[in-house]
């Protein structure tokens, strides 16, 4: 996975996260109700890749969220494949009135994971809850498919703004988790072999009283 600390900047870090589903399930909204608290009911489609970036701060780092918004429609699907390169999030959004949108969950995971890293953070998101009296995906099977693939789970909706925010703010808070955990790890593996190198090995530079004869190991030619 690819982090980016933003070391000559005010945010601490810089995380790539991308938004992907079938058309016109709300991917669009949820970005404008999360980075501006904004909603469009009458939206058309992205065409192309839109992206925004919204601010968070955890355990007092700041992190720049930059939320690409990939475009849907299946004749955009070629123009798009490029920008899910260095993405370590993703919001797989699907339509809880349209259960079209469920049935292709499978294939943007496999498209995800084909021009993605494996381990991008991903949360499937049940979006339009508020269309109860449309619902033909239940929430017990919204959960149980993430949990299948595990993934974290979450229904939205942009309209009235439930549980948007919580749905980003999970992805962003899992991928610092997991650097953090990494920077420990590291840090540890150094506090236990402080003289190692990176490729393991521990350079001996042989002392002037040594016979010129001996001299060698790593650096001999």
């Amino acid at each position: 996975m690819a982090f980016y600390a933003e070391d000559d900047k005010s945010e601490d870090y810089l995380f790539k996260i991308v938004l992907i589903g079938d058309s016109a399930v709300g991917k669009s909204n949820l970005l404008a109700r999360f980075a501006r608290d904004e909603f469009y009911p009458n939206s058309k489609s992205t065409i192309g890749v839109e992206f925004q970036t919204q601010k968070m701060d955890i355990n007092g780092k700041e992190i720049k969220a930059q939320i690409w918004d990939t475009a849907g429609q299946e004749r955009f699907r070629a123009v798009t494949s490029a920008y899910y390169r260095g993405a370590v999030g993703a919001l797989l959004v699907y339509d809880i009135s349209r259960r079209q949108t469920f049935h292709s969950i499978g294939r943007w995971l496999n498209e995800l994971h084909t021009h993605s890293d494996m381990n991008v953070v991903t949360i499937l998101v049940g979006n339009k809850s508020d269309l109860k009296d449309l619902r033909e995906v239940s929430t017990a099977e919204g959960k149980a498919l993430a949990e299948a693939q595990g993934l974290f789970f979450m229904e939205t909706s942009a309209l009235d703004s439930s549980n948007v925010a919580a749905a980003f703010e999970t992805v962003v808070k899992e991928i610092y988790n997991i650097l953090s955990r990494k920077v420990m790890s590291s840090q540890e593996l150094n506090k236990q072999d402080p003289a190692s190198l990176s490729n393991g090995k521990k350079v001996v530079i042989p002392s002037e009283a040594q016979d010129e004869s001996k001299k060698g190991g790593c650096c001999s030619s």
